[in-house]
């Protein structure tokens, strides 16, 4: 396994961004000028290249950045080598919004919505991103939604499932593996950024994610470390890191 470390949160350069594993690359080029779509493809670009250079290497890249966006440069990566993942995407959010669906425009919320060919098309059209079909798509847990995000997930062929429920799920293929920490309850993870109660605790995500690494073809692990400076959430979660990069 390869610990990649992309310190950004969407287009901004977070040079201090305590991670839980030391990387063995960093990836962080100086943006462009441009709206944060276009500085965002540039950087992911970078990261769809060493992906995928891991990937045709036989390694599997576990790809550490501040936000989940990050998953568009993996998933193009895989994708360049051959694979066609399907995605096992833990987060207490949807992640499916749009720009007309988004009341905050917070464009942190749309990374699924464009793997399955939605909402902004910027940074998929520049790297060359191919659809991921909705039923390739498991949602682990999702617990805060916005209606939108409701209805697009009532009327689409995404799946959702209770991370309790993780273990008797079947996911055939390759397999992108996403973690938003925020899945995690706060009460076990001090200074998310968006903390969202009434969720797993950390070791009943910790089984989870051990089944996903035991029952599937786990091609490359994203973990997007969604958490406040100075929050002492890296070290909490160091244990759990640790045993993403043993476990490929």
């Amino acid at each position: 396994m390869t610990v990649i470390a992309v310190p950004f949160h969407l287009d901004e350069h977070l040079p201090g961004l305590e991670l839980p594993l030391p990387p063995a690359r960093t990836i962080a080029p100086d943006l462009p000028p441009g709206a944060p779509w276009e500085r965002m493809a540039t950087l992911y670009e970078e990261v769809a290249e060493a992906v995928a250079a891991d990937v045709t290497a036989g390694r599997v890249p576990l790809v550490i950045s501040g936000d989940c966006t990050t998953s568009l440069g993996v998933v193009a990566g895989l994708q360049r080598a051959g694979l066609r993942p399907a995605l096992v995407w833990f987060d207490a959010h949807g992640d499916v919004q749009s720009p007309e669906t988004s009341a905050s425009g917070y464009i942190g919320g749309m990374p699924v919505r464009q793997l399955v060919g939605g909402a902004d098309r910027t940074v998929a059209q520049r790297l060359g991103l191919a659809d991921v079909p909705e039923q390739d798509v498991l949602l682990v847990d999702a617990r805060d939604l916005d209606p939108p995000e409701e209805v697009f997930l009532a009327g689409s062929a995404i799946r959702r499932v209770r991370v309790d429920d993780v273990a008797g799920i079947a996911v055939g293929g390759p397999v992108y593996l996403h973690i938003d920490v925020d899945v995690i309850d706060p009460r076990d993870l001090p200074g998310l950024l968006f903390p969202t109660p009434d969720g797993p605790r950390l070791p009943a995500v910790a089984a989870a994610v051990r089944h996903v690494l035991a029952a599937c073809e786990v091609a490359a692990i994203g973990l997007a470390c969604t958490w406040k400076p100075g929050s002492g959430a890296d070290r909490v979660l160091a244990g759990l890191a640790g045993e993403l990069s043993a476990a490929i």
